[in-house]
């Protein structure tokens, strides 16, 4: 059965969405530089050379590809037949969803497979699971070990590592999702039918429970964020804000994890809020901190989501072909 994952007019939608979002974080941006003073804020954005946005792009670009590797190496898992190419389109191409709430539009990347190798929903739904989770728990314990290393002012930190850990763990572990889904059932008393395929659903997940697949997707993911990372260490430094590495780290992923707790898309809002308080919290002034943030999230978040939409059409276009070569 063909999946009713985002029909052309639900991406016009998201397209829109997407726009007006970006719109809105840029006003927002602007309007924080502009309290500040836009003289401050221009003179630290012009330290910027083009080669400096280039090598921040390319980090981010490493991320990205790295994570597409480890999608394809879950697909392998799972034998569903796509090569690292196709998988690795159907990665980036998703990333044009990124700003849908719960980041459900990404969820098109598995009517991709579905189009093109003909694998149901049903059994390629593990895929978002375990990538989502595989970043929960990688970003967790990444966050854990700069809490540790002594990063001054992320104490609290080691609270949103244990979270992330221990609910990455749930979600991949079946027998803990099969019980976490028989308890909610108990507790809310509704909803038989979704719990139900909850309960199904976590028995797929059993090859993805083992050693051999879930440290190697731990290190693909922690080279990709550890990329990401580095780039707002060196974004920092260029804008003369002297912050050890670690520490650097440490406030990126952590951002991170707290805009995504948030639910918004692209966990907008609360990830540069957080950025802005814990930079302050380093004695970063406004100044720096207010253009930092807004870079590093348009290189980031907004450079994934331009690649996306780039890719995006092509993507369709070779699920789509590959779809009538095999009804002929």
């Amino acid at each position: 059965m063909q999946p009713k994952l985002d029909r052309p007019s639900t991406l016009r939608r998201d397209l829109v969405l997407a726009a007006i979002i970006l719109a809105l974080f840029l006003f927002g941006m602007g309007a924080l530089a502009a309290a500040t003073g836009w003289e401050e804020t221009w003179t630290y954005l012009t330290r910027l050379s083009f080669a400096q946005v280039m090598l921040l792009l390319f980090l981010s670009q490493w991320n990205y590809t790295l994570r597409g590797a480890r999608w394809h190496f879950f697909t392998r898992v799972l034998r569903i037949g796509s090569g690292f190419w196709q998988d690795l389109r159907h990665y980036i191409a998703g990333f044009a969803m990124t700003v849908t709430p719960g980041r459900v539009g990404e969820l098109i990347r598995l009517r991709w497979i579905y189009l093109e190798t003909g694998a149901p929903v049903e059994r390629t739904g593990p895929l978002v699971l375990v990538d989502r989770a595989s970043d929960m728990a990688t970003m967790g314990v990444m966050l854990a070990f700069t809490v540790l290393a002594g990063t001054a002012g992320l104490a609290g930190g080691m609270l949103v590592a244990v979270l992330a850990v221990a609910a990455a763990a749930v979600v991949t572990r079946p027998e803990l999702l099969h019980l976490a889904a028989t308890l909610a059932w108990k507790t809310v008393g509704r909803w038989p039918r979704l719990f139900a395929k909850v309960r199904r659903a976590s028995h797929m997940l059993k090859p993805f429970s083992r050693p051999a697949v879930f440290v190697p997707a731990m290190i693909l993911g922690g080279l990709g964020w550890f990329a990401e990372g580095l780039s707002f260490y060196l974004l920092l430094k260029w804008m003369g804000a002297e912050l050890p590495l670690m520490t650097a780290v440490g406030i990126f992923l952590l951002a991170m994890m707290t805009g995504g707790a948030t639910g918004m898309p692209g966990g907008l809002g609360g990830a540069e809020a957080a950025m802005v308080a814990l930079l302050s919290l380093q004695g970063i002034p406004l100044e720096i901190s207010i253009p930092a943030t807004a870079i590093i999230r348009l290189t980031t978040l907004w450079f994934a989501i331009l690649l996306g939409l780039v890719v995006l059409p092509f993507a369709e276009r070779m699920a789509r072909k590959a779809r009538h070569d095999l009804e002929n």
